[in-house]
């Protein structure tokens, strides 16, 4: 058996006894085997998400670019982002994109102090309501680390914890379109959930660029293969 086979199982060994799964879930072979979280969706569509933002540097571009292709998405983002630029939250609502949420700061909720993610989680919900007028039904955690709390806290607030089945990879100085695309091809297909960056909040300086030139590519191998391309509300998952 391989070492990652190992470590799959042990993972899936302590997770029945209700701890080790819901911090695990960012690794790929964990994912794989819980579907529900990774976001496997229906077989022609393609939920295309964004994380991190809303970032007045490069948010509206992605807009602007989304726009142009006539592509709808998922923004999960950041409440102290939302804070600093309510006007872009109501833009990506009124382009008829979803909003979701992605905590207040960008901070690991397996190292975070007890209450924390919780409240954390609840202000953003709340701030998501009184800027953008919608109640958010998604929550994915900061790296995907899915801790006890965080699980909890989603819970109480409505929210349905959602991570990726394919990432684009588009965090370091090194990524390119090209490099975002080769990341993405070998899960890119029907009931795909792709995790991409609009911000470089937590990422090298720039790195959004890359993302955001390969988006046109992006869109032409989906409409080649005949997959829908859209939001996670679109993408036969129901919170």
């Amino acid at each position: 058996m391989s070492r990652r086979a190992v470590l799959t199982a042990a993972l899936l060994g302590h997770a029945l006894l209700g701890h080790a799964l819901p911090a695990a879930t960012w690794l790929r072979p964990v994912r794989r085997l819980t579907p529900r979280v990774a976001g496997r969706g229906g077989p022609r569509h393609v939920a295309l998400t964004f994380d991190d933002g809303p970032d007045p540097a490069s948010t509206p571009l992605f807009l602007d670019e989304l726009d142009r292709l006539d592509l709808r998405a998922t923004f999960f983002v950041l409440g102290a982002m939302l804070r600093r630029t309510p006007s872009l939250g109501r833009r990506i609502v009124a382009d008829g994109h979803e909003i979701a949420v992605h905590g207040w700061h960008h901070r690991n909720t397996l190292t975070a102090r007890p209450g924390r993610t919780s409240a954390e989680m609840r202000d953003t919900v709340h701030l998501i309501e009184d800027v953008c007028g919608v109640t958010p039904s998604w929550y994915r955690p900061p790296y995907g680390a899915l801790s006890a709390e965080a699980l909890l806290a989603a819970r109480r607030n409505g929210l349905r914890p959602i991570l990726w089945t394919a990432w684009g990879k588009d965090w370091t100085a090194a990524a390119t379109p090209s490099s975002v695309l080769e990341a993405l091809a070998p899960d890119l297909r029907g009931g795909a959930t792709l995790l991409l960056h609009d911000s470089d909040v937590t990422a090298a300086p720039g790195a959004w660029k890359s993302t955001l030139g390969a988006l046109p590519e992006l869109a032409a191998r989906c409409h080649a293969a005949d997959l829908t391309t859209g939001p996670l509300r679109d993408h036969g998952l129901h919170p």
